[in-house]
């Protein structure tokens, strides 16, 4: 573990405009520093390098950090790696801190395992490349599959002999305990005497995101029936299935340059697809899709194509773990080969303009998709299509974001020929009977999750986001500047100096307001923190945040894309910047902040009239005109009161 006090030594030395100026050809511009971004493809610039703040922002891709965050997005590094690359670089000296017995028993199991797969990874090519089985038997399949020599050698290709236990006598004999070799799946013992699991198979290597050889899967070349076609090394220390992609770690760089990921079933779909030159592909590896393997994809982008064979019953059997990719918030799409094909077949009979081309053409969302293939079975049944439009709905409120939902929500009315009033009204009781398990959820969450009734309801709802957004920026670039705001004393009205951190803090915690992002709200919840322990604020402390999505926010909202030009001041001309009207944007705001509140409130209340019996009925008629009259009073403000 690297001290903390490393940690903010490597921070604090690591120029951004130097690290960047690496890897980027940058110009100045005002105060800051601009070039054509590294992270997706552009003809005109639009990264920009701010040294004051120490900080990158790409306003066409999005990202943006500090100099560790600008290592791990190019180097797809860890936050270690990146700060050894960084201490490297300013040549710092990294000692790490002393770990104890438990991690430090822990870490020499890691690394006994990690050593005994690199060393049976070395073992397999050598018996595929220099023996006489491996050539006959080995690369004699790779060959006949057309698999180039390259690409044995890229993904490290192997070949285990047809022998009870040829490996595990030959890394005995090179001094690797058996108790690690069982460990790792590679040796089998059973009543006193071991065999090697993947004896007579070709062997393709499973890789860690750092390049570390895992796991290993194998495949029979007999057409045993006793026999499993292939075999996968079982779960150890070192290799959980569920948080592995196959190919990732050659796959992640081209990933986040196309910013797309292509997922595929098997191990030779990802070598061939590399072999006609398309690299930013992965594998499930034929196990369902989890949770875990699409979070890992999400490090690198948002956009993920699917790639199906043309086996409907494949493809209806592994939509649930589709679904999931939308929970979790992803871009999906799907393209279906030809009868017939899969993505090794196609890639390897087709050049890759062909390839490039058939998958631009016939990626379609997975909505659109999903609709079309289930709809071929139930066109003349009234019940089978009712149970499928529950089935689509259903997907469609696994997705987060309220926008996307309306969109395929719309979709969907088109391609089934149904109201979309009914699929809405269909989609918020679904989303309703989900909150009212979630017992435990904030209630500001669940709200935020529904879908309003009217249109116009998710456009109030999204223009107060963007309010949250701003209060947020307001106080990340100005948090400790002051401004002068009415206070009510016992006495009267007296005229005080306030910073502006304070204010909004004071203000929206009156009346109980968070925002409903959740990193927003995270922020915003150390701004209070700060304003209550009266610490002071710098930028560095949410640049330099643990939390990497508080990192990327701070960085995103702390950059400015317009810079006035120095020109202007030379000739005489004088602009107001924000800050010169930041009484105004930070007041009106919060008013529109605590408006949309109300209208929330509202909204809410209409529900609650709709469905109220008569004993209830005159409390809700007056708490909806308290609500009006408060709407009222806050569009007739032109400043604030802070209340004591």
């Amino acid at each position: 573990m690297i001290p903390k006090e490393i940690i903010d030594l490597i921070t604090d030395t690591a120029r951004i405009d130097e690290v960047v100026g690496d890897f980027v050809v940058l110009k100045k511009r005002g105060s800051n520093l601009i070039g054509l971004c590294p992270f997706h493809h552009e003809k005109t610039p639009s990264f920009n390098v701010n040294p004051a703040r120490n900080i990158y922002k790409c306003f066409g891709c999005g990202k943006g950090g500090d100099a560790v965050n600008f290592i791990m997005e190019h180097e797809t590094a860890s936050y270690p790696e990146a700060l050894r690359f960084l201490a490297e670089k300013y040549n710092i000296e990294v000692q790490e801190e002393e770990r104890s017995p438990e991690r430090t028993s822990q870490d020499l199991l890691r690394e006994s395992l990690l050593s005994a797969t690199s060393f049976a990874s070395q073992y397999f090519m050598s018996q595929l490349s220099e023996t006489d089985e491996g050539k006959s038997v080995g690369l004699s399949y790779f060959r006949e599959r057309e698999i180039a020599d390259r690409s044995v050698q890229q993904f490290q290709l192997g070949y285990s002999p047809d022998s009870w236990s040829a490996f595990t006598d030959a890394a005995i004999a090179a001094g690797y305990k058996l108790e690690y070799l069982e460990k790792t799946g590679l040796t089998i013992s059973k009543d006193g005497r071991h065999y090697d699991r993947f004896r007579g198979r070709v062997i393709f290597p499973i890789h860690s995101v750092s390049g570390k050889v895992i796991a290993f899967g194998g495949r029979t070349l007999k057409s045993d029936p006793k026999q499993p076609k292939y075999v996968n090394s079982p779960e150890s220390e070192i290799y959980h299935k569920s948080n592995v992609l196959y190919g990732i770690f050659f796959a992640k760089r081209a990933i986040v340059q196309k910013e797309e990921c292509y997922l595929v079933e098997g191990y030779t779909d990802v070598i061939s697809m590399h072999q006609s030159g398309i690299e930013n592909v992965v594998a499930s590896s034929g196990t369902a899709l989890t949770v875990e393997q699409i979070r890992l994809i999400s490090r690198y982008t948002k956009n993920i194509t699917v790639l199906y064979d043309g086996d409907p019953a494949g493809i209806k059997a592994s939509l649930r773990g589709i679904d999931l990719i939308l929970e979790q918030g992803l871009n999906v799409r799907v393209v279906l080969f030809p009868e017939g094909e899969d993505p090794d077949s196609f890639a390897r009979s087709h050049s890759n303009s062909e390839v490039l081309t058939y998958l631009h053409e016939n990626a379609t969302d997975f909505i659109r998709f999903k609709t079309s293939l289930l709809l071929q079975d139930v066109q003349n049944d009234p019940i089978g299509k009712t149970k499928l439009i529950h089935e689509i709905v259903n997907t469609i409120a696994l997705i987060p974001d309220a926008i996307m939902r309306s969109s395929y929500l719309k979709e969907c009315s088109t391609l089934m020929d149904m109201s979309e009033q009914v699929l809405l009204a269909e989609l918020n009781k679904i989303l309703r009977a989900r909150f009212r398990k979630q017992d435990d959820a904030p209630e500001l969450a669940q709200r935020d999750e529904l879908l309003p009734s009217e249109e116009t309801d998710q456009i109030e709802e999204d223009y107060i986001h963007l309010h949250e957004v701003n209060i947020i920026r307001l106080m990340l670039n100005y948090g400790n500047e002051e401004i002068v705001v009415d206070e009510i004393h016992d006495h009267g009205i007296e005229d005080l100096t306030r910073k502006v951190m304070s204010v909004i803090a004071n203000e929206l915690l009156l009346d109980e307001i968070y925002p409903g992002d959740p990193v927003l709200r995270r922020i915003f919840e150390e701004f209070v923190y700060l304003v209550k322990n009266n610490i002071d604020y710098t930028a560095d402390r949410f640049v330099r945040h643990e939390d990497h999505e508080i990192r990327h926010v701070a960085a995103d909202l702390l950059t400015s894309r317009h810079n006035l030009s120095e020109n202007w001041v030379n000739k005489g001309i004088t602009v107001k910047s924000e800050k010169d009207t930041l009484k105004y944007a930070v007041l009106s705001n919060i008013n529109t902040l605590k408006t949309g509140r109300i209208e929330q409130l509202l909204l809410e209340n209409r529900e609650r009239i709709k469905k109220a019996d008569e004993r209830d009925m005159d409390d809700l008629l007056a708490h909806h005109q308290e609500l009006e009259t408060l709407k009222a009073q806050l569009a007739g403000y032109r400043g604030i009161v802070i209340l004591k």
